[in-house]
């Protein structure tokens, strides 16, 4: 049987559609970078300043469902083939798949009319994607990542969700919003805890350093907690009971980054970028339940901007630079440009979510600049690995 690199480079077709994470985190990343200052825009200037939607429900489904999808669906189509040993999806398949993703961006920007049709859409694109998931951990028997096939599942029924309750209804459908940002924080909680320690380990071993805590019933436990706190939250998150376990899952969370032993490696941008990543996901459980328990003093939207800024904003860049070095053959060395992309999306998420705790006056402010930061983030990003992202694999580290 050949190995997954064997069968990568056997792959003869244009380097961008030789793996998922190349077309999928280049364009996610693109497209994080132009969405917000579009939103902004509107934020700034009223719904009349652009000649197409970039309103406030526009800005939260492409966070979420076109954002958060593309960057899913990157990691997975280049994690899949090392669980299963599967063929990875390449050249015709992958492209079809991207295309549907982009054809989702133009739909829902542009507005089609009816609206259904933009709707529909963009829903094919995790509709597509779950049944290839499905597909492929059922074929490769790799039941220990059912789990993740169905997350994915549930994000699709989320963003249909989005789309029938909001051309139902109208407004924000927040059902449908904490659906999909439940399930997005729970694959941070549930990958990001299997990476995060993984390559610490790593790391600290070289040097010959103590290792962090190994997965036990401990870790196991909390994920269990997390993920009926977050179910609780998003049906039932008013509920004294949804909001305090959304507070204790924060807390434990953050207790279980304290055993990975982050403070050691400070010295490693790449390793200390994916702890920072789990405790901004800590953190947004917890604030995620106090803007439940006590929206008076710590506002709903302060913990969905520390999920989506934070955790999703921090842990998805922490994953595609160091995917995107190790699997196009660069050695895994965060340089300047990496660094400041680090530094550049933490600030942006803390402006973010300090501004919802400030007066309006202050926000109408403060908003703007953190969206230039997180455009700056994202854009960093596509410069510094847009050209590793569209050229073929380095036969030997450079």
């Amino acid at each position: 049987m050949t190995t997954t690199a064997q069968q990568v480079r056997a792959y003869a077709g244009p380097a961008l559609f030789s793996f998922g994470f190349r077309p999928l985190f280049l364009l996610g990343a693109f497209w994080a970078a132009v969405s917000v200052p579009l939103w902004i825009l509107t934020y700034s200037f009223g719904p009349d300043a652009l000649p197409f939607e970039a309103g406030l429900v526009w800005h939260v489904h492409e966070m979420l469902f076109g954002y958060g999808a593309a960057i899913v669906a990157g990691f997975l189509l280049t994690a899949i083939p090392n669980w299963t040993g599967r063929l990875p999806v390449c050249g015709i398949p992958l492209a079809l798949l991207v295309l549907v993703w982009v054809a989702g961006r133009v739909a829902l920007l542009l507005q089609t009319d009816p609206a259904w049709i933009g709707a529909a859409v963009d829903a094919a694109f995790l509709f597509l994607f779950a049944a290839l998931v499905w597909r492929e951990v059922i074929a490769g028997r790799n039941t220990k990542n059912i789990k993740v096939a169905m997350a994915v599942t549930a994000l699709a029924l989320a963003n249909a969700g989005f789309h029938v309750l909001h051309l139902s209804s109208g407004g924000l459908p927040r059902l449908a919003i904490n659906g999909g940002l439940a399930t997005l924080l729970f694959l941070i909680l549930l990958i990001g805890g299997r990476i995060t320690p993984s390559f610490t380990r790593n790391w600290l071993a070289k040097r010959a350093a103590p290792p962090p805590a190994a997965f036990s019933r401990f870790d196991a436990a909390v994920l269990v907690f997390s993920l009926v706190s977050l179910a609780a939250w998003v049906f039932a998150g008013d509920h004294v009971l949804g909001a305090g376990g959304m507070i204790l899952s924060g807390g434990l969370n953050l207790l279980r980054l304290a055993r990975w032993r982050g403070h050691a490696c400070l010295a490693e941008p790449l390793v200390w970028i994916l702890h920072a990543g789990y405790a901004w996901a800590g953190v947004a459980l917890f604030l995620l339940g106090l803007g439940s328990l006590v929206p008076a003093i710590i506002p709903p939207v302060t913990g969905i901007h520390a999920a989506g800024a934070g955790a999703i904003g921090v842990m998805t860049l922490a994953v595609m630079t160091r995917a995107s070095l190790g699997h196009t053959g660069s050695p895994l060395l965060a340089g300047s440009g990496t660094v400041m992309i680090y530094v550049l999306i933490n600030l942006a998420a803390l402006l973010r979510v300090a501004a919802t705790l400030l007066p309006l006056s202050s926000q109408v402010i403060l908003n703007p600049v953190a969206a230039l930061i997180w455009c700056a983030a994202f854009s960093g990003f596509c410069l510094v690995y847009g050209p590793r992202l569209l050229q073929p694999r380095l036969s030997h580290p450079a």
